[in-house]
């Protein structure tokens, strides 16, 4: 079992770290009493396995309990729990000018003091933990897309080199835009099956359907500049971080066109090498 403990600045991103985690499919609790901190851990080795990656949060906020860490991680060594330490920090002005944004209390700043002076103090007293860390990561000056990527070389195994999840939604105009869609192309200006009498009744999914919309030069040329379009955003999408895409295609009715050609998008990028997953979304209105 992977056993990792995120402490840290307050401030600096922990929970941010976390929601990567929890993408990265670790089991994640925040503000972890100290205390409780092996009863925890005993839990989830007796689970045999349901917890497979584990990542807690204990920090400043449990103040006087947070004293007692130290002899509480030597417990869980003795347990035989081979345990890692994430340390978040950042620099003082700007976790100072984060506070003001947020307008949100330090949790070492006493009424009316200065929010510097606490990140400060908290320096000081979390200067042994930081020597006892097994990873530190500066947020000062990362985007949260750069944080990720920092946690996926520390953490991401397997998951470092996840594939980007791309959801193509063939959809009808007349229906409304997907409200999840990041990228959307209109398919109106190809042949219309619709005003074919024995193709109206189907869907793009028809191979027949299908060919009547391939049959003219508009289509197989749009694919190819589309084809081309992807093969540069993807990687883009994947660099920046985001775990999936929705790339919506549409035309009147949702039925005919649009499906055709979101069944060949679908084909087309995971050639490119992606997860695609096909969802007719108005197909059978």
């Amino acid at each position: 079992m992977e056993f990792l403990i995120i402490s840290g600045l307050s401030g600096a991103g922990k929970s941010r770290a976390t929601d990567v985690l929890e993408d990265l499919d670790y089991y994640c609790v925040d503000n972890m009493p100290v205390r409780l901190l092996p009863r925890f851990a005993e839990l989830c080795l007796a689970a045999h396995g349901r917890y497979e990656k584990v990542a807690l949060v204990t920090d400043i906020r449990e103040r006087e309990g947070f004293a007692e860490l130290f002899p509480t991680l030597d417990q869980l060594w003795d347990m035989g729990l081979d345990y890692r330490i994430l340390f978040v920090e950042a620099a003082v002005p700007a976790i100072v000018k984060r506070y003001k944004e947020t307008r949100r209390r330090h949790p070492l700043a006493a009424d009316g003091g200065s929010v510097e002076a606490a990140v400060q103090h908290e320096i000081e007293l979390l200067a042994p933990l930081r020597e006892r860390a097994d990873f530190v990561i500066n947020t000062t000056n990362l985007t949260n897309a750069q944080l990720q990527r920092e946690l996926l070389r520390f953490f991401g195994g397997d998951n470092s080199t996840r594939r980007m999840a791309v959801n193509v939604m063939s959809f009808g105009f007349k229906y409304g835009l997907p409200v999840e869609a990041d990228l959307v192309f209109d398919v109106r200006f190809l042949p219309n099956p619709f005003y074919v009498d024995h193709l109206r009744d189907r869907t793009g999914m028809d191979d027949e359907v299908r060919d009547f919309v391939f049959s003219g030069e508009q289509a197989p040329t749009l694919m190819r500049h589309l084809t081309e379009l992807l093969r540069f955003l993807l990687p883009q999408y994947v660099e920046e971080g985001k775990y999936t895409l929705t790339i919506a295609v549409g035309c009147t009715g949702g039925k005919h066109r649009s499906v055709s050609v979101a069944r060949e998008l679908t084909e087309v990028i995971r050639q490119l090498g992606h997860n695609a997953v096909l969802i007719n979304r108005d197909a059978e209105k």
